[in-house]
């Protein structure tokens, strides 16, 4: 099998002919160094349903006292409990800014971005 075939700037810098003071090749990227304008959007976090139990167990009693909210107060106040420990939850965690990764969300890098957009050309 033959040896892959590399430019000849490699082979020169392998061999240590830029360590004589020469200076090595400058590598050229094919486009500007720029941000994009904007990232995709994705979804942050899957969203998944809270207090699903607490709401079954209050419609179920609805359901057996014909709809009469006086029997099933304690039902009631149990979903409304779990929704508002839910929400307090889901306010604390959209406060920090930052996911357990460290990343920031696409939604707030495209506000930054927008914020501080890129300079293609100069005047």
């Amino acid at each position: 099998m033959a040896a892959p075939a590399y430019p000849a700037w490699v082979t020169r810098w392998v061999s240590g002919q830029w360590r004589n003071k020469k200076r090595p090749p400058t590598l050229r990227p094919p486009r500007t160094l720029a941000l994009a304008d904007k990232v995709a959007n994705r979804r942050e976090q899957s969203t998944e349903a809270t207090c699903i139990t607490e709401m079954s167990v209050m419609m179920a009693c609805w359901k057996q006292n014909d709809f009469n909210d006086t029997p099933c107060a304690k039902e009631i106040r149990m979903f409304y409990d779990c929704v508002a420990k839910a929400e307090k939850e889901r306010k604390n965690q959209n406060e920090d800014t930052l996911s357990s990764k460290g990343n920031l969300p696409s939604s707030k890098v495209n506000k930054l971005l927008k914020r501080f957009p890129q300079i293609t050309r100069y005047v």
